[in-house]
């Protein structure tokens, strides 16, 4: 199975898939595999793909990596859900901005700065 059917939904457009503990409220991401012991004790939740920016950081890696900068932000989603990713954009952030939440072949999701 790969990260695309595991994380994301089959709507059109695509959104991220949780899961949602009955008896707590808990939502856990990513989500709990229909294999685990556990999975009874969730049932499947879509996320919302918008959401603001609660923090982020630049990494600047080694020179000698030859990688360019990136940013890591946490995302906050209506739910409450929070979110750890890469941003895909080249965009200066700043804590509030708006990010959508787009699939990514390499980490399954990625955030996108949403222009106001």
């Amino acid at each position: 199975m790969n990260l695309k059917t595991l994380l994301w939904s089959e709507d059109t457009p695509s959104r991220l898939l949780a899961s949602y503990h009955r008896s707590t409220g808990e939502i856990v991401f990513p989500p709990i595999p229909s294999h685990s012991p556990l999975a009874d004790n969730y049932v499947s939740q879509v996320l919302e793909s918008e959401g603001t920016v609660y923090s982020y950081t630049i990494i600047h890696p080694s020179l000698k990596s030859g990688l360019q900068p990136f940013t890591l932000v946490y995302l906050d989603l209506p739910g409450p859900t929070r979110l750890f990713g890469r941003v895909n954009s080249i965009h200066r952030l700043a804590v509030g901005d708006l990010c959508r939440v787009i699939p990514d072949d390499t980490y399954g999701y990625a955030f996108e700065f949403m222009e106001d």
